[in-house]
């Protein structure tokens, strides 16, 4: 077996096994689906476009609690800005580590914390045409780019039940390449299932 795989499942083995007096109180981890908007923008200097708007996009993140105040783990989420009103649009797809600091009020639990990783930009962009007819189109720009990111994040969970959370995020999504993508702030809504 080789060294990194031996490491990831005793490190996996550690999480899963460390149960104190406490493990009824707390949480080993957590996982969950949510739905997401914002305002993102990017200039394609290339084409000398200028994409804005609102985005629309799914994700999911899976957390493992690390003590009582700390979580790691990864998330992923698709972000679509359309464009031009005619089927074209902006897809950005990203995944990678995330890390957060939450604390527990009551049935309250707000956490900070930062997700850095990569992905790809595929736009689609149609300057004459439309999407609803079978016509070959001659003024359309296809063009997929890698990228790296950072998302500093700021959230909130409510506990429906001690295992169903409701969840509200806010992110700020940077480009740490030179890759052009969109970039902007979102708001997510979704819930976490705990465990």
């Amino acid at each position: 077996m080789n060294k990194p795989l031996t490491i990831i499942i005793l490190a996996l083995t550690f999480i899963f096994t460390a149960k104190s007096g406490d493990a009824q109180d707390r949480q080993l981890f957590d996982g969950g689906m949510m739905a997401h908007t914002g305002y993102m923008h990017c200039t394609f200097d290339e084409i000398g476009y200028e994409a804005k708007g609102m985005c629309f996009g799914l994700g999911g993140v899976l957390r493992f609690h690390i003590g009582n105040h700390f979580r790691i783990g990864g998330e992923g989420y698709v972000s679509t800005l359309r464009q031009m009103k005619n089927g074209s649009y902006i897809r950005t797809g990203c995944g990678g580590v995330t890390a957060d600091a939450y604390w527990r009020f009551g049935r309250w639990i707000p956490y900070f914390g930062v997700t850095a990783g990569g992905g790809k930009t595929s736009a689609l962009l149609m300057f004459d045409g439309s999407t609803d007819d079978w016509e070959t189109e001659a003024e359309v720009v296809m063009h997929n780019s890698p990228f790296f990111f950072v998302t500093p994040n700021v959230g909130v969970e409510f506990l429906l039940t001690e295992s169903v959370h409701l969840t509200m995020k806010v992110d700020r999504l940077f480009n740490v390449s030179k890759a052009e993508m969109p970039t902007g702030v979102r708001v997510y809504l979704g819930f976490v299932f705990a465990h």
